[in-house]
């Protein structure tokens, strides 16, 4: 079961994948400071480091029976300008829409912010998905919370699921498989001792940490940081990870902070820290054995606040596997 991967980052979507049964055999991502990372942790994969313009169709590889990636999702989302299709970023649909209309894979799978079908893109976001239908396939979507799937963690994202449409099969989100008891930070972060801080400038510990990236980042919070709570309870799943190590959220054990007016909260306590780059990166499902590089540790918690929750990805490849399992 051979798939591709567009706009791999550091490969979360891609290891869910992996872990239901699937191969990536070729990936493509543009990110230079992604690239030590993603052949690290998928050395069988074929990366591809083009700009995905510059990819031609007759280059990737014609055997893969699915194509995956979520293209950059900043330029939909509800926290930044929301320029969505008008912007450069947002275009990158079509060149997603150009691979799979010339390699016909029998499914492909899409994952974006909640943005993409709010009010004001939500006229794009269905011209969009009749594209996809236009390609040949029949076209699912649903907004879907990575809580309800094994990933401590509140994060809303919007899957799209396609199969081609002479296998005449319909994804159905209704049969994805929840789990009994979502899983909360104490369930995930409590066995791991105290992380170090980051080096001056927010440089990395390297070498000298004893569990890969279990390092956080320094410096002040700004007035934007402290506009909310960014402190969740060992009890309770964690905020969405961002991008961004200045946004991390607090660290469970630290103190509670405490409104003091419409936008403005304050430490209350001495005991603060944010989440370090390896607890992120286990909210996000990912496995202590997978390393990522960087100099920088900002980096590290780009990779990680961009990628796929491993297990929501791992379900609903599951979830395909078994759809489509008479045609591999």
């Amino acid at each position: 079961m051979n798939i591709i991967s567009l706009f791999a980052g550091a490969g979360g979507l891609d290891r869910g994948f992996e872990n239901a049964g699937f191969k990536v055999i070729w990936a493509n991502e543009y990110d230079k400071t992604i690239w030590e990372t993603y052949r690290h942790n998928h050395p069988e994969t074929i990366l591809d480091t083009r700009s995905i313009k510059d990819v031609k169709e007759e280059e990737i590889p014609s055997e893969a029976e699915g194509l995956i990636g979520g293209p950059p999702c900043q330029s939909w989302s509800l926290a930044g300008a929301m320029r969505g299709i008008d912007d450069d970023r947002g275009q990158l649909f079509f060149d997603y829409l150009r691979i799979l209309k010339s390699k016909q894979p029998k499914f492909f799978m899409a994952e974006n912010v909640p943005g993409m079908i709010s009010k004001r893109h939500i006229g794009n976001f269905l011209k969009i998905k009749e594209m996809f239908e236009e390609c040949g396939y029949e076209v699912s979507y649903e907004l879907l919370n990575a809580w309800d799937f094994g990933i401590a963690q509140e994060r809303k994202r919007v899957i799209i699921v396609g199969y081609r449409k002479d296998l005449n099969k319909v994804f159905d989100f209704q049969n994805l498989e929840k789990i009994e008891k979502p899983l909360v930070l104490g369930d995930i972060l409590k066995d791991l001792p105290e992380p170090l801080p980051a080096l001056e400038k927010n440089k990395t510990n390297g070498d000298s940490l004893e569990i890969p990236n279990h390092e956080y980042f320094i410096g002040g919070f700004s007035t934007i940081y402290m506009s909310r709570n960014r402190r969740r309870t060992w009890e309770e799943p964690s905020f969405t990870i961002q991008a961004g190590g200045r946004h991390a959220p607090i660290h469970p054990a630290s103190c509670p902070m405490e409104k003091l007016e419409k936008d403005k909260w304050e430490f209350v306590g001495e005991d603060y820290r944010r989440l370090s780059v390896r607890e992120c990166a286990r909210i996000q499902g990912f496995p202590d054995n997978f390393k990522f590089i960087y100099s920088n540790v900002a980096d590290g918690y780009k990779m990680v606040g961009n990628a796929v929750p491993v297990k929501l990805a791992e379900v609903i490849a599951k979830q395909i596997k078994k759809d489509l399992i008479e045609y591999f």
